[in-house]
């Protein structure tokens, strides 16, 4: 049995985690990086639409409001000091006329968080747009696209990341963690300061392999199909309709060629193992998508679809409540020394990613 030392393990190489990883190592920790699968961000931090959102949803002073505005601003600069590709495109949220109460809440939620919007008429849309028909919208300037492996690709830079490894189970031993871990066949002792469950889909059960933890939250899986446009996309912005529960709706996003794609929807699951997971986009898109998406693009129909991918959010609520904020639990929510779990972080963690870093940094403090 090998026994290893480190100052931080993260667990998890997704977006998140690399993020996290990399701050603490700018702290001058040696840092451990466990990864379960081949590769980094192979689950949720692939399967997204790579969009820089502005912070326009959220409630005001929530964790999704402060951490994605601050993760924006962070996330631009790294792009542009990185050469991570990335494209500020702005995005239209377009309603119709018996949907102005709708637009004027997601306006005032955006004022609330000192995020930029202009309110458009139908031929202020018309003009950025000439395709999309609406009689209402909002400009959000801020909101951009990105490279999601690029970006990942350059928070691991040099980082130690161990693949293949799995969490068997981590306890106090003193003043240090002590981790059970397997990883080629080969059980593994790491032991160390501070630990950091950014395992998304797999937190719950991360958390649940932790010795005296029992601040675990339930969780949710809802999966976001996509599907591409064949052919040449007319937009040049992201266009959204309004939210819908569980999402923001089935929008168009365009990625760093300027092809277009479409989703998510929200596919509620039974199960709630993420194990369980069948990442093939439904072959039923196309129908399901064209009528949603003729609301406000009259010219779409569902042989210019075609099912691309699909992607799996982790909520910490269920079928018909109310979005639930980031859960980040440091030492003050478990009473653990060195210890942060983080559960639901879904949309906008790729934005927040830099920011919730910070955040789990100054919690490990």
């Amino acid at each position: 049995m090998t026994d290893l030392q480190a100052d931080a393990v993260v667990i998890g190489a997704g977006v998140v985690g690399l993020a996290i990883a990399r701050a603490l190592a700018r702290a001058d920790h040696d840092v451990v990086i466990l990864e379960k699968n081949d590769h980094f961000g192979m689950e949720t931090s692939a399967r997204n639409s790579e969009v820089i959102h502005a912070g326009l949803y959220y409630p005001k002073d929530s964790l999704k409001a402060r951490l994605c505005t601050r993760g924006k601003s962070l996330l631009y600069d790294f792009c542009e000091s990185h050469g991570v590709p990335h494209k500020r495109i702005g995005k239209l949220i377009v309603g119709h006329g018996g949907q102005t109460a709708q637009i004027e809440a997601i306006a005032q939620a955006a004022a609330d968080n000192d995020v930029e919007v202009t309110r458009l008429s139908r031929a202020q849309i018309a003009a950025l747009e000439p395709e999309v028909n609406a009689d209402i919208g909002l400009l959000s300037p801020t909101t951009g696209i990105i490279d999601s492996h690029q970006y990942m690709l350059a928070l691991l830079g040099d980082l130690h990341l161990v693949r293949n490894t799995h969490l068997v189970s981590a306890r106090r031993a003193g003043d240090r963690w002590e981790l059970t871990l397997l990883g080629g066949g080969e059980k593994l002792i790491l032991h160390c300061a501070m630990v950091v469950n950014a395992a998304g889909l797999w937190a719950q059960g991360v958390a649940n392999r932790i010795v005296g933890l029992t601040e675990i939250p339930p969780l949710f899986l809802a999966k976001g199909n996509y599907a591409a446009l064949s052919g040449r996309s007319p937009f040049h912005h992201l266009v959204y309709p309004l939210p819908e529960p569980g999402g923001l709706g089935v929008h168009v996003t365009l990625d760093m060629a300027g092809s277009a794609r479409f989703g998510p929807d929200v596919e509620w699951l039974d199960q709630a193992s993420p194990a369980a997971i069948d990442y093939t986009a439904a072959p039923g898109v196309a129908q399901k998508f064209a009528p949603l998406i003729a609301r406000w693009w009259p010219r779409v129909r569902p042989e210019m679809l075609t099912p691309d991918y699909a992607g799996v959010r982790p909520k910490l609520v269920g079928r018909g409540a109310p979005n639930a904020d980031f859960r980040i639990d440091g030492p003050p929510v478990h009473g653990m020394a060195g210890l942060v779990n983080l559960f639901g972080i879904e949309s906008p963690g790729l934005t927040a990613s830099l920011a919730i870093a910070e955040h789990v940094e100054g919690l490990l403090q």
